[in-house]
């Protein structure tokens, strides 16, 4: 048992009442502060973890797959279990493993909830949509009141429906000029449209005036051979915002129908600025993230964590880490291109993109941290083009975390180890004690 417990009204614990089975973690209030790490029980009963942390130094390694986790079907095993991955099989056999799930059985989880999860945030009270986080991810200066959308280029049929959400994954070079051109012809009365290429088919827009919501529902249809959808308010007070964004749509096909490319952007994820409790303050821990990609360093900076220079690929994500290795206790390493071949349907693209994790694996061990944790922040299947529900395939390895009898990693085998199948958010407590740093609850 973790942490000190309290009812949610302040009254004294009930010493006879049953053992309460923990739901989910880090969540709710102490007092008032809802900075203080926990772990929330079916009730509302919060059993605080601050108290127990302590100031120990030590070495923790989150390395998230994006998209990971997939499923055996009648015809092939899962990406994970038919890629030849000895290092992290090894890993397997001398740690612990089991399957996490972000949000909830049968819940398909967003990449800002995955992470969020991961962190041991509880992303049902921290909502964050890809706006947000990816004008975070490219340093934009995002005020209250702003409202920002994740937008894909994409192109359309004669008829104005998606051909292709991502424009063929358009090149980098090609897509920084159709974001000039947006910037500098879409024009709309009363509001500042402004745009930020983050990367491929990628962009943010942003839009800034007086009485913005952020409440409505996505542009993207997330399929082909329909039209982007209609700005949509899921309240009242978004009411004048679509009506603007409307016009931001229109003024956006307008100028992309002079250019070659693309035909529109279709947003998603609309938000505004956010805080976020700190990592610092929750964990006592000294965070960083190598992370590449603008999206997923802009999750971690909401948190707290440093962001590092940003490196090339995964053997320049494992060297940066080594080189700022006693500066920090966490570290954060990501790695994306398992979930693009998982959207984009290329199960031997994904099977490569999980191989090339395993090679660098031993770079990792050799830094010797206390504890590695390997999983994905959702399920990305090949068989569904996109993500999913199924559990994620997880594994904790150190010289402190246990070992069981499994002795490879994928999803199957995770089903019998140790770990279980628990909430993503509870990681971080287990990652905590296995590297030393909470002590003991109760005399």
């Amino acid at each position: 048992m973790l942490g000190h417990v309290r009812p949610s009204n302040g009254a004294p614990e009930d010493r006879r009442a049953p053992a309460r089975r923990l739901i989910r973690t880090f969540t709710g209030a102490v007092n008032g502060n809802d900075c203080l790490t926990g772990m929330t029980a079916a009730d509302g009963t919060h059993m605080e973890l601050t108290s127990l942390l302590n100031d120990s130094t030590c070495h923790i390694v989150l390395v998230v797959m994006d998209g990971l986790g997939g499923f055996a079907d009648a015809q092939f095993d899962s990406e994970l279990e038919q890629a030849a991955t000895p290092n992290l099989d090894r890993l397997a056999a001398e740690g612990i493993v089991g399957l996490t799930l972000p949000t909830g059985p049968g819940i398909t989880a967003g990449s800002g909830p995955g992470h969020l999860a991961l962190f041991g945030y509880d992303p049902t009270e921290y909502e964050l949509g890809r706006g947000v986080l990816s004008a975070t991810g490219v340093e934009f200066d995002l005020r209250p009141g702003d409202i920002a959308a994740r937008g894909n280029l994409c192109t359309l049929d004669a008829d104005g429906n998606v051909t292709d959400r991502r424009a063929g994954r358009i090149a980098d070079d090609k897509a920084q000029t159709l974001t000039d051109a947006l910037n500098a012809g879409v024009k709309v009365d009363g509001v500042e449209v402004m745009f930020r290429h983050i990367s491929s088919h990628r962009v943010l827009a942003v839009v800034r005036g007086e009485g913005l919501d952020h409440r409505i529902a996505d542009l993207d249809p997330q399929r082909t051979g329909v039209p982007p959808r209609d700005p949509v308010p899921r309240h009242p007070a978004a009411e004048h915002t679509a009506d603007v964004l409307r016009e931001v749509d229109a003024a956006i096909r307008d100028v992309l129908a002079g250019q070659d490319g693309a035909d529109a952007l279709l947003l998603r994820g609309f938000d505004t600025h956010h805080e976020l409790p700190s990592f610092a303050e929750r964990y006592r821990l000294r965070a960083a993230t190598v992370a590449i990609y603008p999206m997923y360093r802009g999750v971690a900076k909401l948190c707290g964590m440093d962001t590092l220079p940003k490196p090339s690929g995964l053997d320049g994500q494992i060297a940066l880490m080594g080189e700022r290795w006693d500066d920090y206790d966490y570290f954060f390493l990501h790695h994306k291109k398992t979930d693009e071949a998982g959207h984009d349907g290329k199960r031997d693209e994904k099977v490569a993109a999980i191989e090339a994790m395993d090679a660098v694996i031993p770079d990792i061990v050799a830094l010797a941290p206390d504890v590695i944790a390997v999983t994905g922040d959702h399920s990305s299947p090949t068989q569904l083009s996109g993500h999913s529900w199924h559990p994620v395939p997880t594994l904790l390895w150190g010289p402190h975390v246990g070992r069981d009898n499994v002795t490879s990693f994928g999803e199957r085998a995770c089903a019998t180890g140790l770990l279980g199948q628990r909430p993503t958010q509870e990681l971080m407590p287990i990652m905590l004690a296995s590297a030393g740093k909470l002590e003991k609850y109760g005399a």
